[in-house]
């Protein structure tokens, strides 16, 4: 008897054992299962969508992700690129189609056809190949404070004029994408013949070149000056989330320059699976959360938007340019303008 008993403990300290064995390698695997995500400041920031979407991509997927920002996203795929092959991160988040050629020379990227392509514009998909899959577009203007003593400027040329001396915020092109999209909309309106004679104008103007848009924008909204180079879809937040419509984007009859940022899986990635998961979340779940949060359109066109949008006016007249001509042309626009500007 026991006998008996003793075979019978055995036998469940052996069950016992194995099922803990069995749930600490169950748990050891969901462990294992994570993703580093590259991204800009705007997505990870505490007003950015990353601290809502993160955590629920986590619970419905049981995959960590482990967030890297600094600066904006042409800090972030410069970084990469630096680091090459030893780059930890699986996914670049916010890499702009202006930034497309630089992103394909690296050789970093990895094609992924996501099944939410189905619902993403033919004119969006800058890239055939989908290496880079764009998650949301914006449309680059000047926002006006409305209750400054300073009229709003209706055209490009009007920002030269004496009565904006220091009332205008820029933002650089070298460290910036919206920075950059401001010297791309220059070059789109004035050619590349009279491009730096808008800017040394507006310089004059300006109360200073900000490093990035976050820092740009939040001086903006302190009162430091009445005019910032942002989004046309700006407003947006100040209409959700402080019920105002004091900011407001200003459209110009010459036209305005279009972005279109995108998300990139990692050739070098040891987690594609999971990788791909993220970006199918960012295009269907996270459509609305990203779009909101960063003030831009969603690429998903089955997205649902708050009444709010009606406060994003869409220009008659966008430009985009070809991401080769940008690549061929980029440094010595960039070289000219620190020139010019700078030096």
């Amino acid at each position: 008897m026991k006998r008996h008993i003793i075979t019978t403990i055995m036998l469940v300290l052996l069950c016992s054992v194995s099922l803990f064995a069995q749930a600490s390698s169950e748990s050891a695997s969901a462990e294992e299962r994570s993703i580093t995500l590259y991204c800009y400041d705007t997505f990870s920031s505490e007003w950015g969508s990353g601290p809502t979407l993160i955590p629920l991509f986590e619970e419905e997927t049981g995959i960590k992700v482990n967030v890297v920002s600094g600066g904006d996203a042409v800090e972030m795929l410069s970084r990469a690129i630096i680091e090459g092959d030893s780059c930890p991160a699986d996914l670049i988040m916010g890499i702009s189609d202006d930034q497309a050629s630089t992103a394909y020379e690296s050789g970093l990227f990895t094609s992924y056809d996501s099944p939410a392509l189905e619902y993403v514009d033919d004119s969006l998909e800058f890239d055939p190949q989908h290496r880079l899959i764009p998650f949301d577009y914006g449309v680059f203007a000047f926002v006006w404070d409305s209750e400054s003593d300073v009229p709003a400027p209706t055209c490009l040329d009007d920002l030269k004029d004496p009565v904006y001396k220091d009332k205008i915020i820029l933002i650089d092109p070298r460290t910036s994408s919206v920075g950059l999209g401001l010297l791309m909309w220059t070059i789109d309106v004035y050619g590349e013949d009279g491009y730096l004679d808008w800017w040394k104008a507006v310089k004059e103007n300006a109360l200073t070149i900000a490093d990035g848009w976050s820092s740009a924008y939040g001086l903006f909204t302190e009162g430091e000056a009445p005019i910032v180079i942002s989004y046309t879809t700006s407003p947006v937040y100040h209409v959700l989330w402080e019920d105002s419509t004091r900011y407001q984007a200003l459209i110009f009859p010459e036209g305005h320059h279009m972005t279109i940022e995108s998300i990139g899986i990692l050739e070098s990635s040891d987690n594609k699976e999971e990788a791909e998961a993220f970006v199918d979340f960012i295009l269907t779940e996270g459509q609305a959360e990203t779009a909101i949060a960063n003030s831009m359109y969603p690429a998903n066109s089955q997205t649902e938007l708050p009444d709010a949008y009606e406060w994003a006016p869409m220009p008659d007249r966008v430009f985009s340019m070809d991401p080769d001509y940008v690549a061929a042309n980029i440094d010595r626009w960039t070289a000219e303008w620190t020139e010019a500007m700078i030096n």
